[in-house]
């Protein structure tokens, strides 16, 4: 169902294209929505759009917590083989990340493309890295979208 909603920000929101809803990270691990991986289909051809991540909550007390977020992509619909680390958006603790600060709750736009050396990959997902002294870790939402107009 394509719905606008207030968080969406003049983007088109599909709930089908949610890469992850609210829930505490605080060990590497692929996105999940509704306690599930969460791996989209994005069809066979070339897919350009951005990576709307929300984060409601995120540790940087310890001053060695970063957190990478990673656009991910696959030929294999289960991630088994071929996977591709797409674009990349990291956060936390601004001595460990060579920030000026550290960072805070927000939103993030992280666009991607599917298309790698001239192969196109079909399913996407996020997955997140963590390191450092994590106690609580991050809390995020995650949507794919597209730009009004496109």
């Amino acid at each position: 169902m394509v719905t606008e909603t207030p968080k969406a920000n003049g983007r088109i929101y599909d709930t089908l294209l949610q890469l992850k809803d609210a829930g505490l990270v605080a060990a590497s691990a692929a996105a999940q929505v509704a306690s599930t991986d969460k791996i989209l289909d994005l069809g066979d051809g070339l897919v350009r759009g951005e990576v709307i991540i929300d984060v409601t909550a995120i540790e940087v007390a310890s001053n060695d917590e970063v957190y990478t977020i990673y656009a991910e992509f696959s030929s294999s619909a289960s991630f088994a083989s071929g996977i591709v680390p797409g674009t990349s958006l990291r956060l936390g603790n601004s001595t460990a990340n060579l920030l000026s600060a550290d960072t805070s709750t927000g939103r993030w736009v992280l666009p991607f493309i599917n298309d790698f050396g001239g192969t196109v990959y079909r399913y996407m997902r996020l997955w997140t890295e963590i390191s450092g002294s994590i106690a609580t870790g991050i809390n995020y939402t995650a949507f794919v979208a597209l730009a009004r107009g496109n």
